[in-house]
């Protein structure tokens, strides 16, 4: 009965642990429908897209990530397999709202929501996104602004899960320090902690 008693705390805490890391035991998510295209320009050679795309997460993390881009027809490419769950994407340094980033695969799954305008993320665990090569983005507030002017973003990272400003305390407009919540108020909001974990 004692063992059982010590058991439990124990099997809940690391229950929980894998929810919030998202260990992936199984393949990685095809990626057909990302956020990103890549450039077309020719000197944007594969082994340059791959050294963004690894900019974008931190060392351990993108020296064993899938690097993938997409081709003019928007189909992906995978540029290096990987072995960690992550995904790297070199992005389009032309683009506003393009940023090398490094994913998991529920942030890679709730940024192929977000492209193809669902309701709300799929995901069902928080999803982690790192930005350590920063970003521009057109709005803190509306996800699909496409008007707006860029607004630069230092190196971030992410937690992407609906978050809402009255019971986490958190801010909802841009700061270069700590952490707020990006696109308050719509089902696509998410914790944006700037600078590097």
């Amino acid at each position: 009965m004692k063992l059982a008693k010590r058991t439990l705390p124990f099997l809940a805490v690391a229950t929980a642990m894998l929810l919030v890391t998202e260990t992936n035991f199984g393949p990685p998510l095809q990626a057909r429908t990302l956020v990103q295209n890549s450039t077309t320009d020719a000197s944007d050679t594969t082994q340059g897209k791959i050294a963004r795309a690894m900019s974008a997460g931190p060392d351990d993390i993108a020296r064993s990530a899938r690097i993938i881009d997409t081709d003019a027809e928007g189909n992906t490419v995978v540029l290096r397999e990987g072995s960690n769950g992550f995904t790297c994407m070199p992005g389009n340094p032309k683009v506003i709202g393009e940023p090398p980033m490094c994913v998991d695969a529920a942030s890679l799954l709730w940024f192929a929501d977000a492209k193809a305008h669902k309701p709300k993320p799929t995901n069902t665990v928080p999803g982690i996104t790192y930005m350590l090569a920063g970003a521009t983005q057109r709005s803190d507030s509306d996800p699909n602004d496409k008007t707006s002017p860029a607004i630069t973003v230092g190196p971030h990272w992410m937690i992407m899960w609906p978050f809402d400003p009255k019971t986490t305390g958190l801010p909802t407009t841009h700061k270069p320090s700590g952490a707020y919540i990006m696109w308050a108020g719509s089902p696509y909001a998410h914790v944006h902690i700037m600078g590097r974990p």
